[in-house]
């Protein structure tokens, strides 16, 4: 929500002013009870509410157990909005409450041109969006980030290399999500599908599908505690090493 500019609540938002607090990774359920407080409120204008939950994944399980009630037996004309990019991550009770709709990705001539609009090159348009796996908002982040198509592709073979200055200024849940893509493409090649993230021809041949398969799992875990307090060097130094391990007998 600070990321967008949402504004918290007047006390959350002091607490987090006066340094009394840190903002919170995950939705907590005092944010939650403020919400279902204000479904409970009459209309003044005797018109619906909608309440959008998002990053709906972020709500932990107290959070999400605390919201089934109201999502089962809405009061009035209530709308709940529960807006995720992992829906898979949701409570199943919760899932079974609610109606899905996916959202479609712009084309990729769209997205490009609209990359171009905001300032990069074609190759960099081209690249990023497919490193992004075709969502332009994110190759947009890449690109503020100081990314480039270019060093993109190239980070495959820089990590068989053990060239780690390529990473130097990747936080630990981008390099995560980084290898996460490049198992994902070698693991598709390995099946003889088309990657996703990277050209084809910078990827390395030959690795081991077991060892891949093994990789991913791996990754998923330390996807799911990559913001405890590590130390971030360390953590940089574990998941570069593994990877490597995983690739080993790669070209």
């Amino acid at each position: 929500m600070l990321e967008l500019g949402w504004p918290l609540s007047e006390k959350a938002q002091a607490e987090i002013d006066d340094k009394k607090r840190k903002p919170s990774k995950e939705i907590r359920i005092d944010a939650m009870r403020e919400a279902i407080e204000f479904t409970q409120r009459t209309s003044a204008r005797g018109r619906g509410k909608v309440v959008l939950v998002f990053p709906a994944e972020r709500m932990n399980h107290v959070t999400a157990n605390a919201l089934l009630k109201t999502l089962e037996e809405p009061p009035g004309e209530l709308l709940f909005v529960l807006a995720s990019e992992a829906a898979h991550q949701l409570l199943p009770t919760v899932r079974s409450r609610c109606q899905g709709h996916g959202m479609e990705w712009p084309q990729p001539s769209e997205a490009t041109a609209w990359l171009q609009s905001q300032g990069l090159s074609e190759s960099d348009a081209s690249g990023l969006l497919l490193a992004a796996g075709g969502r332009p908002d994110d190759a947009l982040g890449y690109f503020h980030a100081g990314h480039s198509a270019k060093a993109w592709f190239l980070l495959p073979k820089a990590l068989l290399r053990g060239d780690d200055a390529m990473f130097k200024d990747f936080t630990a849940a981008q390099l995560v999500q980084m290898l996460h893509k490049l198992c994902h493409d070698l693991l598709a090649l390995a099946q003889g599908a088309q990657p996703r993230f990277f050209e084809q021809n910078c990827l390395p041949l030959g690795a081991d599908f077991a060892r891949l398969s093994d990789w991913s799992r791996e990754l998923g875990r330390a996807a799911r505690t990559i913001e405890h307090p590590f130390n971030p060097g360390l953590l940089q130094q574990d998941l570069l090493s593994q990877a490597r391990q995983r690739l080993a007998g790669a070209r």
